[in-house]
């Protein structure tokens, strides 16, 4: 027997959620189940993107990196497009 309970939603969220149903019917615990679902990434990072994210951190702190601001000026961006 499936059992149930009682959140309490800001009027905001509620109307989020209303808007992300793939159908006017869906509950609205298969809403969340379908987010949870997607924020929860069940397959392991691979030991290339671990090395890749490690050498990331080292040049973070080495201070081998540039703000995105320099670099789109740099592409010939600017802030106002």
């Amino acid at each position: 027997m499936a059992t149930s309970t009682t959140i309490k939603l800001g009027t905001e969220t509620k109307a989020r959620l209303d808007g992300i149903k793939v159908h006017p019917r869906e509950t609205y615990d298969d809403v969340i189940n379908r987010l949870v679902d997607c924020a929860i990434d069940e397959e392991p990072l691979s030991d290339q993107t671990l090395e890749h994210l490690k050498e990331a951190m080292e040049d973070v702190e080495a201070g081998r990196v540039r703000p995105m601001k320099d670099v789109m000026r740099d592409l010939g961006f600017h802030e106002d497009e």
